[in-house]
């Protein structure tokens, strides 16, 4: 089946059976891979992008549930003003440690930032508890978003 899908702002036509998840459609077909898979059952949020500016996991994501929404994934988050003060703060708090679980990080964080802009530590708490860091660098994730909040 043929989907139209707009994915950071650019129009694409795609070739998929109507229950392919997002993550797949992304990876596969776009060749856009900084969207990640993890666990496959939306609980550790390395496949979480934005659908309408919602982070959403993309791996349960049926293509066939998409329609008309924005995309928007972790290539171009930083065209927006919270993604961009998000990927800055990323890199003045030296969040990144392997590097896995960051994208879908990312994409949670600008959402909180794009409705909150002064997150308590329990907002922050709330808002990135779907997101599983193996490495643990929860701390200065939390120090990075404080920091763009504040920026």
């Amino acid at each position: 089946m043929t989907f139209t899908i707009k994915v950071n702002g650019q129009t694409h036509n795609v070739d998929v059976d109507d229950d392919t998840p997002l993550l797949w459609v992304l990876r596969d077909v776009l060749g856009m891979t900084g969207t990640k898979f993890g666990c496959g059952l939306a609980l550790c949020g390395a496949c979480t992008v934005h659908v309408d500016g919602v982070a959403t996991r993309s791996c349960v994501t049926p293509i066939d549930s998409v329609g008309t929404s924005a995309i928007t994934t972790i290539e171009a988050i930083g065209t927006t003003s919270a993604g961009a003060r998000i990927q800055k703060a990323w890199l003045d708090q030296e969040v990144v440690q392997c590097g896995y679980c960051q994208s879908g990080q990312i994409m949670s964080a600008v959402e909180l930032l794009a409705n909150n802009s002064n997150p308590s530590d329990s907002d922050i708490d709330d808002a990135m508890s779907g997101n599983i860091c193996r490495c643990g660098t929860y701390i200065r994730i939390r120090e990075a978003i404080k920091h763009a909040a504040a920026s």
